[in-house]
């Protein structure tokens, strides 16, 4: 959220010198003396090369290769962090190649906290960790789906939320907002062919577009009709209180309204 500060008169000055807030940002700690010390000390026993380590914001960070994702996961379960709440990644392939996965653990009987990375190239296999943790069945299925990152060794690596004959990857940074031509036309052509595409036209894939005519599927705020009906052009006033409503709310008369030109 933007700090606040008194703009006044901030519109009659050539410059602004606060245009938007920066946050400080978190700061990182060592995990050496903490306690996350004997989860890191398990790690170590073991033989798994750490990256990087800190603790942010309570929680412990741990960087590792990603072909000892599977081995570190076992042994955070095994010092007591039973839960995988959650699998994702962050595309990184335009300036590094690849992709920074993160697994989001929970331990309930220590109460802490940790987060397991590691970077994963560009179609390079990473190993399922679903033998280890039920709820990364789906969690990876979801990453290959959006991501495009291939899981080795997963009972069955499909798509999940988009269709199986998709193109690409939607949460790639390089995928386009609205869609290539195919995602455009998909619904038309599989539904009613090619052929209807002069008939039907394209798929609207623009979240905040609002059609003022169409009556419908939006609300014509002051020129209400039923469903359906051709809109009209003229206003019609609202009361927005309901008969029978809640006793202790004021019906609102519009034209019995006062604009207050300062705070009373």
């Amino acid at each position: 959220m933007r700090e606040y500060k008194d703009r006044n008169n901030a519109q009659k000055k050539h410059y602004y010198k606060d245009s938007f807030y920066i946050p400080e940002k978190t700061q990182k700690f060592d995990v050496y003396g903490s306690k996350f010390e004997e989860d890191m000390e398990a790690l170590a026993s073991v033989g798994v090369q750490i990256l990087d380590s800190y603790i942010e914001l309570d929680q412990l960070v741990v960087y590792v290769n990603s072909e000892e994702n599977l081995k570190a996961l076992e042994i955070l379960r095994e010092v007591g962090y039973e839960i995988l709440c959650e699998i994702s990644a962050v595309d990184f392939i335009a300036g590094k190649g690849g992709f920074e996965v993160f697994y989001q653990l929970l331990s309930v009987s220590k109460i802490k906290r940790a987060r397991l990375k590691c970077f994963v190239k560009e179609r390079e296999m990473l190993a399922s960790v679903t033998p280890l943790y039920k709820s990364a069945n789906w969690s990876e299925r979801e990453m290959y789906d959006m991501f495009g990152i291939l899981i080795k060794d997963h009972p069955n690596l499909k798509r999940l939320i988009m269709p199986d004959d998709w193109h690409s990857h939607p949460l790639l940074k390089s995928y386009p907002l609205h869609g290539d031509e195919q995602a455009q036309w998909y619904e038309v052509d599989k539904i009613f062919g090619r052929e209807y595409r002069e008939v039907i036209g394209p798929e609207n894939r623009d979240s905040a577009r609002v059609d003022s005519k169409d009556t419908f599927n939006f609300s014509r705020i002051y020129h209400e009709v039923g469903k359906g009906e051709p809109p009209r052009d003229d206003r019609v006033l609202q009361e927005y209180q309901e008969d029978e409503g809640v006793a202790f709310v004021k019906k609102a008369k519009r034209d019995k309204a006062k604009i207050l030109k300062k705070r009373p």
